[in-house]
């Protein structure tokens, strides 16, 4: 069922209310909308209050308003994306709404309300259509969006610092939490457009720093190591470190002198994987878009050590997993200095929606980079730097992350809850030391949890969504949990509710069929 527009002063009430209004025609069974988190954890049933379909991707008739634009979008845009028939047009908080034809809606609305556990792929964290980021980038768009990096503008250079100045105040790079200016090493910051430049960014200062260093021409340690089951872009450098041939194959051959090791993998293996030829060994310290792995300490710690060995640069891809997505600044930031990075890659949520990338990295690899070696033409203009500066002080408010490792602990004990209730669904081998095994796992909010056939992670993302929900899946059989980092409890139940009664529905489709 559709809802009305709330105006964007909405009370925790008015969302409520609004929440319950959306499921409205779905009979009241073993649940109800917004119960107190205590109620859910105790509850010694699933949810089965949203098991009829509320929002139908496919509403619209042929002839519809919907169906005719798009239709027109399809004639004009290059087929990348396989899109469900929904048309999003607005959003606010944790709250989509999309496009339909009145004449498919009971109530004669236009629209029709989402629930978003996507966050636009962990983008979004300070949730859609935020008041004070849209009042600084409308001003700053009336006072100057581009001037190209040939001139300095007054937002860059103060992203940059603020940058490395939460670095020191809450650890990574080698420094500990609290590190004082002066003390340890320094820090530089390229800024990019996107996640993948800087990956791209990040392996060619890479190889650059081993020529400098080593005293070498160039080829001579230019090798760069990732590990399988990866994911760090889709140009042509990031794509070479990316080792899934759905994504390669198309698009061989890449670049050279790159080769994958086994992630997780025993410390003996690294010996043989990164040599005194290797230039650069770049890691998520969280798998995304790979199914939501977490590497141990120990194998990081271990990485850590034989790049020093053999004087390789280590990078870290927090494009996904950093920037307090798990619960402090970097996913490294917790971690023991000995496991730390040289350089560190950001993007996704870096300025909430407006496209940004960077990398931070060491003073010793800035000293290697030198004036014509790298640039860009949009990167650090001065109104995503602004929006940029703006949302990394929201983020670290210590408000918003105290809420941020409630609601985490919340989503935690509802899916471990969902995973004892359908054994025959959720794969985990409990007590199991291969993180691969367990779900739920993940840390703060980026979570993921397998199904035992890996086709049914799709199907609960399209299940989800056709009862008001945007799930993510992730590699070949998870589900992925990415809500903005400003998700409430009641958000996270109303959430859980709708998956459990997903998950019912998948159960007696399965039944069905036997």
């Amino acid at each position: 069922m559709l809802v009305p527009r709330p105006s964007s002063s909405s009370s925790s009430s008015a969302l409520r209310q609004l929440l319950r209004t959306s499921s409205s025609t779905v009979p009241s069974s073993s649940c109800r909308p917004f119960s107190t988190s205590a109620s859910c954890l105790a509850r010694s049933a699933p949810c089965s209050e949203y098991m009829a379909v509320s929002h139908p991707d496919s509403s619209a008739s042929p002839d519809s308003v919907v169906a005719k634009t798009l239709a027109r979008f399809d004639k004009a845009t290059l087929a990348t994306y396989a899109r469900p028939t929904v048309l999003l047009t607005r959003g606010k908080g944790l709250d989509l709404w999309a496009k339909i034809d009145p004449s498919s809606s009971p109530t004669s609305s236009s629209e029709r309300h989402y629930l978003d556990f996507s966050s636009g792929i962990a983008v979004n964290s300070l949730g859609h259509a935020d008041d004070e980021i849209a009042r600084i980038a409308g001003e700053q768009a009336g006072q100057l969006v581009h001037s190209s990096n040939l001139y300095h503008n007054e937002w860059s250079g103060e992203l940059a610092n603020r940058m490395v100045d939460m670095t020191r105040e809450h650890g990574g790079l080698g420094l500990t939490k609290g590190t004082k200016e002066g003390e340890g090493d320094e820090m530089k910051v390229f800024l990019a457009n996107s996640g993948t430049e800087a990956n791209e960014a990040a392996l060619k200062f890479a190889r650059k720093y081993a020529m400098v260093t080593a005293g070498t021409g160039p080829g001579e340690k230019s090798g760069l190591i990732s590990f399988r089951n990866a994911f760090h872009g889709r140009t042509m450098g990031a794509l070479s470190m990316t080792p899934n041939p759905k994504y390669q194959a198309p698009f061989a051959p890449l670049i050279g002198d790159v080769h994958y090791g086994d992630y997780n993998c025993p410390p003996s293996a690294l010996e043989s994987l990164i040599t005194d030829k290797t230039a650069g060994v770049i890691v998520e310290p969280i798998q995304g878009e790979g199914g939501i792995y977490p590497a141990n300490t120990e194998w990081l710690m271990a990485l850590r050590k034989r790049c020093d060995e053999v004087g390789a640069l280590l990078i870290y891809d927090e494009i996904q997993c950093g920037l307090f997505r798990t619960g402090t600044l970097w996913a490294h930031s917790s971690l023991p200095v000995e496991a730390h990075p040289d350089v560190v890659t950001m993007a996704k949520p870096l300025a909430n929606g407006f496209p940004i990338g960077a990398v931070l990295m060491r003073g010793r690899v800035g000293e290697a980079i030198k004036v014509g070696d790298h640039g860009t033409t949009f990167g650090g203009g001065p109104l995503t730097s602004r929006v940029a500066h703006h949302v990394l002080g929201r983020l670290a408010e210590p408000g918003l992350r105290e809420r941020q490792s409630r609601a985490s602990q919340h989503l935690f004990g509802r899916l471990e809850k969902l995973r004892d209730w359908f054994p025959d669904l959720v794969a985990h081998e409990a007590g199991s030391s291969d993180v691969t095994k367990l779900s739920p796992r993940g840390r703060g909010l980026l979570v993921g949890m397998s199904m035992k056939e890996a086709s049914d992670a799709g199907k609960v993302v399209r299940m989800a969504r056709e009862r008001g929900l945007i799930v993510l899946s992730a590699g070949s059989d998870a589900l992925r949990f990415t809500p903005s980092l400003t998700v409430t409890i009641e958000q996270v139940d109303r959430a859980m509710d709708v998956l459990e009664s997903c998950f019912l529905v998948l159960r007696e489709e399965k039944q069905g069929n036997k």
